[in-house]
């Protein structure tokens, strides 16, 4: 069995790598090894390894400045997943690419469904979409949407929140967009679960989109407070404390990309289908955080 793992530097592919040793072997890129903006570059390595199955973890995920560079993401986010899609359908083997709540432009009330109709507000988004849309086109594709990812290295937002309180004294944070966050372990936890079941049945059909997220529902405001009590209470030497964090509206933080108000996910899909159950996230959260602060 032969993995090919794009995106190992990433906060899913990092959590996948160690993971996926005991399925096969992994061939595990970054960018300096498997250039994502080149597509002839994306089919020559693999023909040249020919995996048994295709894990697509990379993207270009800086949602503000995808605004200005708009053909980086692209290439990235639309073009590879489609280029990595077509070798998969040539080598008649199962291609797994994850995705994000930005498709949608969060208007609706409720957690949304894989069913839901896209419409994305950013470049980031659009380009997400456009990559789904290229990979849904063969039938062998597992698609895994997901928000709000933290994990214990990379950029996000509860390393950004963790380095501003042990240097800042107040912090304006909004509390009008929802959300679940979810951590990269327990996404790259789901994605062994569904590569095993597509190895352990040779008949597996229950191909198409998922969601991925953690169970509860939070705000940004809400979310940064957790992680600053959560961060002193394990003993963290902070210069302010989630009293001197303030809610503000999104109308009040402006941003280059429109963020969708309402990020959460239905998960009952994949609850079903691959019978998986999910922590809630300040629990998962909670756990995180103890580690990296115990590692720095």
């Amino acid at each position: 069995m032969k993995i090919l793992l794009t995106g190992k530097d990433g906060q899913v592919g990092f959590a996948l790598h160690e993971k996926l040793a005991s399925i096969g072997e992994v061939i595990a890129t970054n960018r300096n090894e498997l250039n994502l903006e080149n597509s002839d570059a994306i089919r020559i390595f693999i023909e040249k390894i020919k995996p048994d199955i295709i894990i697509n973890a990379a993207a270009y995920t800086d949602v503000d400045k995808a605004e200005t560079e708009i053909e980086l993401a692209r290439k990235v986010n639309a073009e590879a997943p489609k280029v990595l899609a077509e070798k998969a359908s040539q080598l008649n083997i199962p291609i797994i690419h994850f995705s994000t709540d930005y498709v949608f432009d969060g208007l609706k009330n409720e957690p949304y469904v894989e069913t839901d109709q896209a419409n994305p507000q950013s470049v980031y988004g659009q380009t997400k979409w456009e990559g789904e849309e290229s990979v849904r086109r063969y039938r062998k594709h597992i698609i895994l949407r997901t928000s709000w990812l933290f994990s214990g290295r990379g950029q996000n937002f509860l390393k950004k929140i963790l380095k501003i309180i042990q240097e800042r004294s107040s912090l304006n944070i909004v509390n009008d967009q929802n959300g679940t966050p979810t951590s990269a372990d327990a996404l790259a936890d789901t994605t062994y679960k569904i590569i095993k079941a597509i190895l352990n049945n040779p008949n597996f059909k229950d191909f198409g989109t998922y969601h991925v997220a953690l169970e509860g529902e939070t705000n940004w405001y809400e979310y940064a407070s957790f992680i600053t009590d959560e961060a002193m209470r394990l003993g963290l030497k902070t210069t302010m404390t989630s009293q001197d964090i303030k809610p503000i509206s999104s109308g009040q933080h402006l941003t280059a990309a429109k963020r969708p108000m309402n990020s959460r996910l239905n998960t009952t899909k994949i609850k079903n289908t691959f019978k998986i159950n999910f922590s809630g996230w300040k629990e998962e959260l909670a756990a995180t955080l103890k580690l990296t602060l115990t590692n720095t």
